[in-house]
This record gives C-alpha cells, sequence and structure tokens, in this order.
C-alpha cells in the first residue's frame, strides 16, 4: 500500500508543469561538474524536480555530506533518460516490471546512470552510489546510500 500511495504521490506531483526558477538552477550550476550539468539538463522537467526535492532531502540528513554524494542526490535518476517513457510510460512501467526493451531500461535505470556517469569522468563515489555497485561493507557509502533512499522516498 504504501507504494502505492508513493506512486499517485508522484503522478500528481508530474502534473506540475511550472519552469525551475533561476535560482534553484543555480544552485544546481554549483554543485554539479559541467559535464553533470550538462547531463542533469538533459533530464525532463519532472526528473529536475524530483532530483532537486531530493537533494534538499538528503542534504537535511547529511548536511556535511561530500560534494560526490550530493551530486548523486541530483543525478540519482540521469539513467530514466535512457528509457524515453513519459509520465504514463513510467506508470505501466512501475505495474508490469521489466517487459520489454523501454521498461527494461527504465526499471535498469542505476546501473545505466552509473555507466553515464563513468563516460563522463564523474567522481567513482557519485557513479558508485547512482549505480548502486557497492559493498554494504563500505560504511561510508552505505550511510550515503541510505540517506539517498531515504531521502528519494517522497
Amino acid at each position: 500500500m504504501n507504494s502505492f500511495v508513493h506512486l499517485v504521490k508522484r503522478f500528481i506531483f508530474s502534473l506540475d508543469r511550472r519552469n525551475l526558477a533561476a535560482e534553484t538552477i543555480e544552485v544546481v550550476r554549483e554543485k554539479l561538474t559541467e559535464k553533470e550539468y550538462l547531463l542533469w539538463s538533459q533530464m525532463p522537467l519532472i526528473d529536475k524536480k524530483h532530483s532537486i526535492i531530493v537533494m534538499r532531502r538528503f542534504l537535511e540528513r547529511l548536511p556535511n555530506a561530500e560534494i560526490a554524494a550530493v551530486r548523486a542526490s541530483l543525478l540519482h535518476d540521469v539513467g530514466k533518460t535512457e528509457s524515453n517513457l513519459g509520465v504514463i510510460g513510467r506508470v505501466v512501467a512501475t505495474i508490469v516490471g521489466s517487459r520489454g526493451s523501454k521498461f527494461s531500461r527504465y526499471h535498469d535505470h542505476e546501473k545505466i546512470g552509473g555507466k553515464i556517469l563513468r563516460q563522463i569522468d564523474s567522481d567513482a563515489t557519485t557513479c558508485r552510489l547512482v549505480s548502486g555497485e557497492f559493498a554494504d561493507s563500505d560504511e561510508r557509502l552505505s550511510m550515503f546510500a541510505q540517506a539517498l533512499r531515504d531521502a528519494d522516498n517522497i
């Protein structure tokens, strides 16, 4: 039931088509590298808005987090761009699972995002947090990952 409520909230949130304020975009620009900012700029508006909320919630949990982890909070969904799904397509993909290549890419967005970030030479910590590719025994990354999951659970 909790995931259903989460999906309903995300769907309602997706209906807001207002552009981001220039000040908000500047905050993002200051956090990301130039190449990361270009990637972030290509994300759909809904994902940009979501990423900003996640970053703010992440920083509430870990106000002194290293910049690579903050970047991961902004870029955690960058791999979703590869699926090229709109809001309705994402809803369907969430309901039916990884059937078909587009839905499969949507569900694999973490690994895809990590790969994209490695291709532009993002910090290893950013890549590993986005992709989820790290050992649970790595306490530092585990702490960042838990804060990111909590921040993303809107």
